[in-house]
C-alpha cells in the first residue's frame, strides 16, 4: 500500500493531497509518528480545504500530547466539511483530555444524532456522564451500547459496577454474571460473584 501511493506524490496537488493523506494515516497505524507527521504535513500543505488531511495533521499533533493545537486542526477540518465524522469525534476526544467535559459531551451527542448505532460514540457518552457523576445517564447510555454490542464482557461489567454503586444488588449480580458468561477469566467480576454469593 505504502509503495502504490508514494507513486502518486508527484501527481497535482489533489491527488499528491490524497495520497499523503493515506500515507500519513498508514504510518499512523505503524505508530512511526515522524513519517505520519511528514505526510500529515505534505497533505495539508498540497489541499488546505482537505478534512481528512487536517484530521490525520490532528492525530499526529494529539498523539504527541498537544490536544489544544489537535483540537484546533480538527476544528478546521470540520469547517471545511461540517459532516467529517472523524474530525468530530477525534474534537470530543481532545475535550475530554483537556477536561473541557461539556464540549466534549456535546461533540459525541452530535455525532450521536448522525451516527445513531455507533458502539464507540455511546461508549464516549456514558463514559463522559460517569466522568459528571450522573449514574443514572451512563446506565442508560450502557444499556443502549449493549443492545448494539449484547456481548461485551467490558460493557457489561461495567452496567454491574454502576448498579452495585447505586445499591441495586440484583441487577449488578445479572450484568457481572452476564459479563462472567462472556468472560469468565475476569477477576474482578469473579471476585464481585464471590462475594455475593457469601452475602
Amino acid at each position: 500500500a505504502l509503495e502504490t501511493l508514494k507513486m502518486f506524490e508527484k501527481k497535482d496537488s489533489r491527488v499528491k493531497s490524497a495520497a499523503a493523506t493515506n500515507l500519513s494515516f498508514l504510518y499512523y497505524l505503524e505508530n512511526e509518528l515522524a513519517q505520519a507527521t511528514n505526510y500529515a504535513d505534505l497533505a495539508v500543505n498540497s489541499d488546505r480545504y482537505n478534512p481528512a488531511a487536517l484530521t490525520n495533521k490532528g492525530n499526529t499533533v494529539f498523539a504527541n500530547g498537544d490536544y489544544e493545537k489537535a483540537a484546533e486542526f480538527y476544528k478546521e477540518a470540520l469547517r471545511n466539511d461540517s459532516s467529517c465524522t472523524e474530525a468530530l469525534y477525534n474534537l470530543g476526544l481532545a475535550y475530554k483530555k483537556l477536561n473541557r467535559i461539556d464540549e466534549a459531551l456535546d461533540c459525541f451527542l452530535k455525532l450521536h444524532a448522525i451516527l445513531r448505532n455507533s458502539a464507540q460514540v455511546l461508549h464516549q457518552i456514558a463514559s463522559i456522564y460517569e466522568i459528571m457523576e450522573d449514574p443514572n445517564q451512563a446506565i442508560e447510555w450502557l444499556l443502549q451500547l449493549i443492545s448494539v454490542v449484547p456481548t461485551d464482557p467490558h460493557v457489561l461489567s461495567k452496567l454491574g459496577k454502576l448498579y452495585d454503586n447505586e445499591g441495586d444488588k440484583s441487577q449488578a449480580f445479572h450484568y457481572y454474571y452476564e459479563s462472567y458468561r462472556y468472560f469468565p477469566s475476569n477477576i474482578e467480576v469473579i471476585e464481585w460473584l464471590g462475594a455475593y454469593y457469601i452475602d
